[in-house]
């Protein structure tokens, strides 16, 4: 078992102000004020956002009706040097998240990969079950491919990554590119991925509860987006039972020890690995899941989006 002594000082003191402040858990909330709770701690957690070269705000055309999204460019543009582009999917359980939620961290990602990134705000659960999200971030990261000369980007030098949900669906997206052949990703960015939807690996004994995102509130977040259960079985939501993770892009999985989706997340990486692709796994063992976006709190934070924007130089500048 995970050893409580091991949990950062940093993050055991958040916690033990989230434990004073007696915050309601998300399961006991309707979606929307799961949402409004959501966007509002954001204050609370994240540093406060830094200065980019340019940030625009763009809407795709996906099957289902138009896709916001945003463009973080860390350098002005320039027409003759496109910029490789990360296109991001925020987390949040499928159900809550959106562009301003993660406005920090993909600002950060840019300035410090030196790539663009665009996230992407796709639909999200309960008004729009599973597979919306993964119909949208498709959809998405299509549009950008096909817009890169427009967007000053280079469509060889394209990445999907994301946190949480979101790492999920950048997961998605490269096997949907992988089985449809008509779309090449070159990185893939997985932090702290939900990769099997039925909640049932030894991480989640471990760290089930007490550590902010819990099994009761993964629980409520699956029976948010899955419309039925069965679905789960679907690699569409949960891409760890795909039986053919061969022919996949370079990927980064970043897990958490105090997370109850570590296992998963170590046993996605471990199976990119033996199925032939290049794929590597960073643990940050004394760490919750969400930590990423925790920066105004947790020093760590700020550690792992450098470790994940300098694997994404590294793997598209080889591209």
């Amino acid at each position: 078992m995970t050893e409580f002594s091991m949990l950062h000082p940093q993050t055991r003191a958040l916690l033990a102000l989230v434990e004073r402040g007696k915050v309601p858990p998300l399961e006991t909330l309707s979606p929307t004020a799961a949402r409004l709770q959501y966007r509002d701690r954001r204050h609370l957690l994240q540093p406060a956002p830094r200065a980019i070269a340019e940030l625009s705000e763009l809407r795709a055309e996906g099957p289902d009706g138009s896709i916001p999204m945003r463009l973080y460019r860390p350098h002005l543009r320039a027409a003759d040097a496109p910029s490789p582009v990360l296109v991001y999917f925020h987390g949040g359980g499928f159900v809550i998240g959106d562009l301003d939620t993660h406005d920090s961290v993909c600002r950060e990602l840019a300035l410090l990969s030196g790539c663009a990134i665009v996230a992407v705000d796709y639909r999200l659960a309960p008004e729009h079950r599973f597979p919306a999200a993964v119909v949208d971030c498709a959809a998405a990261t299509r549009w950008v491919r096909d817009q890169a000369g427009a967007l000053s980007l280079d469509p060889t030098r394209l990445a999907v990554g994301g946190d949480s949900a979101g790492g999920t669906l950048a997961a998605v997206v490269a096997i949907d590119a992988r089985e449809r052949g008509d779309l090449a990703i070159a990185f893939q960015l997985l932090i702290y991925p939900v990769t099997d939807l039925h909640c049932d690996t030894p991480s989640y004994a471990e760290n089930g509860r007490g550590y902010l995102l819990t099994e009761a509130t993964m629980r409520w977040f699956v029976a948010q987006y899955l419309a039925d259960p069965a679905d789960a079985d679907d690699w569409r939501a949960s891409p760890l039972r795909h039986p053919n993770l061969t022919k996949l892009p370079p990927a980064l999985v970043l897990t958490a020890g105090y997370d109850p989706l570590r296992d998963e997340g170590t046993a996605y990486a471990g199976r990119l690995a033996s199925a032939g692709n290049r794929a590597s796994s960073v643990c940050f063992p004394g760490q919750i899941h969400g930590f990423v976006t925790m920066g105004k709190l947790i020093d760590e934070a700020s550690t792992a989006l450098a470790v994940c924007a300098a694997e994404l130089r590294r793997v598209l500048a080889a591209v």
